[in-house]
């Protein structure tokens, strides 16, 4: 065996080695955050399942009359949820190397790692809520079952993609600059209107519906609801489109991560 292959583990086992660091720093960011009190870790999807059904409340009695065929329950379920998705995902991500900064002497653990095991926790959490919530209001006959699980699925993972590749840009880029943090906060709350969780495209004029998709958001959400209401709405959509955006954060995302991490080491 020669130095080079001593020195230059398989990929499984490199990939095994990253899977333990991820694991171990997930547990440390659950007992971290949640402790070991009370229900402890359950806060991990009932915290995001509360906010979400308070907006549905507030929904549902503030513009039921206004919701014409569709449930307004179910609407802003699978609206808010969505914005829960993405938008926490990648402020969790914010300045995360901060508390986590002595972790990176161990030689198994990088940054990258350190945002992938916030993102995890964030985008468990939220699908976990998103599906309790609709089996709980299914139960009661509240909300009737998705009429297309392929077509919700493919929209959360798009989405759950976007807020991963958004993270990682955000937390790479608070640490190389504070502008990020700053600029973030005040675009979140922008986008929300923006994302297509209060509105569907087929409501929009048709001389702005192309252009409303150049958002990245609303395809995926336009599907989330195709894929609850089945025919009782018109998605509007194009996934080649999201998918290339998701592309680019994502390489962008890691591409960042590598220069924060190498100042970081400089200093």
């Amino acid at each position: 065996m020669t130095d080079t292959a001593i020195a230059r583990p398989s990929f499984r086992r490199s990939a095994k080695l990253q899977g333990r660091a991820i694991y171990s720093l997930l547990m440390r960011e659950i007992l971290t955050r949640y402790g070991r009190h009370n229900i402890g870790f359950l806060w991990l999807f009932l915290e995001p399942m509360l906010l979400t059904l308070g907006v549905t409340l507030l929904w549902h009695f503030t513009f039921k009359s206004h919701a014409s065929n569709l449930s307004i329950t179910a609407f802003a379920v699978t609206g808010y949820s969505s914005v829960q998705l993405w938008r926490t995902t990648a402020s969790r991500c914010v300045h995360a190397l901060q508390p986590n900064l002595s972790l990176l002497y161990h030689r198994n653990i990088r940054l990258v790692d350190i945002y992938f095991a916030r993102i995890l926790l964030e985008l468990s959490g939220a699908t976990a809520a998103f599906t309790l919530m609709i089996v709980v209001f299914a139960g009661v006959d509240l909300l009737h079952v998705p009429a297309d699980l392929f077509s919700l699925m493919l929209g959360w993972c798009l989405l759950a993609w976007f807020g991963a590749g958004l993270a990682l840009v955000l937390g790479a880029g608070s640490e190389l600059s504070e502008l990020v943090e700053r600029l973030w906060h005040p675009i979140a709350y922008l986008l929300f209107p923006l994302s297509g969780a209060m509105f569907m495209v087929e409501w929009l004029p048709s001389s702005v519906q192309k252009l409303a998709l150049w958002v990245p958001m609303i395809t995926p959400i336009e599907l989330i609801r195709l894929g609850y209401f089945g025919s009782e709405v018109k998605a509007h959509y194009d996934v080649p489109y999201v998918i290339g955006v998701n592309m680019l954060l994502t390489l962008a995302g890691l591409y960042l991560c590598r220069r924060a991490e190498a100042g970081v080491e400089h200093e």
